[in-house]
């Protein structure tokens, strides 16, 4: 695959200090409704990472994995919370005429649709569909909220990779709720 593009692979994702973004089942409430009433330390930063309000509004487009787009289309938001950015389902069995959506059956299928597209800004979300673009080479920027919470099992977040990836620290925070949020630069190799 070649990383001749004229768009931004963007990462932006919570995840458990033991490295899953989602239980077995799919389950985030680890992630979404922490438990209330723990003291959190608050360390501050002079670089602070990417927040969501400073993340997603320049994002054009949005690629997403069959899990995500199966956890997110259960959102009240859904499908608003998109309005405005074109999204990207990888899926093997979604039927092509899904609503609201364009399904890609493949890596090369969805970064084909985003060239033409003449994406700019694309967030990556999803365990499988963050490998997959990793692993080519489409991935520019990291920026991980880490969650307070061990949940001993689940979906990971990063998988087995061929080579190293090296990642240049941008920014770091706290959040009154706990999270430790990073943004990394990817490096090429």
């Amino acid at each position: 695959m070649t990383n001749r593009r004229a768009w931004r692979g963007r990462v932006f994702i919570g995840v458990s200090l033991d490295g899953y973004i989602a239980r077995l089942d799919g389950d985030i409430n680890w992630l979404t409704d922490p438990p209330l009433g723990r003291d959190h330390a608050r360390i501050d930063s002079s670089r602070h990472a990417l927040n969501w309000e400073s993340f997603f509004p320049g994002i054009d487009h949005v690629v997403m994995g069959r899990n995500t787009y199966d956890t997110v289309i259960g959102f009240d938001e859904w499908p608003d919370m998109w309005s405005g950015k074109s999204v990207v389902v990888l899926s093997t069995s979604l039927p092509r005429d899904t609503e609201h959506i364009t399904v890609a059956r493949t890596l090369n299928e969805a970064v084909a649709f985003l060239n033409e597209s003449q994406a700019r800004e694309v967030y990556v979300d999803g365990g499988k569909a963050i490998q997959s673009f990793l692993r080519a080479g489409l991935i520019d920027e990291i920026t991980i909220s880490w969650a307070p919470v061990l949940i001993g099992g689940g979906r990971r977040l990063f998988d087995v990779l061929d080579d190293d990836v090296l990642l240049t620290l941008r920014g770091s925070h706290t959040t009154e709720n706990g999270m430790v949020g990073t943004t990394y630069h990817v490096t090429p190799a």
